[in-house]
C-alpha cells in the first residue's frame, strides 16, 4: 500500500535497530519513526465525503455490530476505514506505545508476562471499499457471514503476531470448509 502511494518504508531486522531508533528521536526530536502497523496513514485512505458521512457511519456502526457478535468479543476494536488499495480486506493494528511496550517487554526478557494488561489488543481495520466487507453490510444474517468475520479477522491478526494452537488450528479447519464451499 505503501509504495502505491510512492512511499518509502525502511525495514529493521537487527535487534539494535529499536534502540537506535530511539536513539535518533531522542538526539533529534523532529525525527520521529512509526511502524506500518501503527495506523493508517491518511494517505492510504480515501476520504470520505460529507453527504456520504451519516450512511459511511451507519455502515460502520453495523460492522462492528456484526464483528462483536460473530467473533463472541464485545470489547473488539473495529474501525472502518475506505482504503485506497482495495485489495486488502482487513488488518490489524497496534498503536506505536504499546508496540514498543511489547519490545521492552521482550528485550528485558519480560516476554512471558501477559502484554494485554498494558492494553496491547491490537485494532481490527476493515476496508469498506472490499467488496467482502461490502457483502457483510448487505448480507448481515448470510449463512456465511459468520465465517467471513471470523476468517478476514485471523487473517488481519496472522500479518500481526502468531496465533495460538487453537485459534490455528480454527483457522485451517475454516480455510478448508471455505475451499469445499468452492467445490459446490
Amino acid at each position: 500500500m505503501f509504495k502505491a502511494q510512492g512511499q518509502d518504508a525502511i525495514i529493521l531486522t537487527h535487534n539494535i535497530d529499536s534502540a537506535f531508533i530511539t536513539y535518533l528521536e531522542q538526539k533529534h526530536q523532529e525525527v520521529q519513526f512509526l511502524r506500518i502497523d501503527a495506523d493508517v496513514h491518511d494517505s492510504l485512505k480515501d476520504e470520505v465525503a460529507e453527504d456520504e458521512k451519516e450512511e459511511f457511519q451507519k455502515t460502520t456502526d453495523s460492522l462492528v455490530e456484526i464483528f462483536r457478535k460473530e467473533l463472541g468479543n464485545e470489547k473488539l476494536d473495529v474501525k472502518v476505514e475506505k482504503l485506497k488499495d482495495e485489495n486488502v480486506a482487513s488488518m490489524a493494528v497496534l498503536s506505536e506505545e504499546n508496540r514498543r511496550m511489547q519490545e521492552m517487554m521482550k528485550m528485558y526478557g519480560m516476554g512471558g508476562m501477559d502484554a494485554s494488561m498494558f492494553g496491547s489488543q491490537a485494532t481490527l481495520v476493515l476496508n469498506a471499499n472490499h467488496p467482502l466487507v461490502q457483502f457483510l453490510v448487505a448480507n448481515k444474517d448470510s449463512k456465511n457471514a459468520s465465517i467471513i468475520c471470523k476468517q478476514l479477522y485471523d487473517l488481519a491478526m496472522l500479518a500481526h503476531k502468531p496465533l495460538s494452537p487453537e485459534e490455528m488450528t480454527a483457522f485451517v479447519k475454516r480455510s478448508n470448509d471455505i475451499m469445499m464451499l468452492l467445490t459446490k
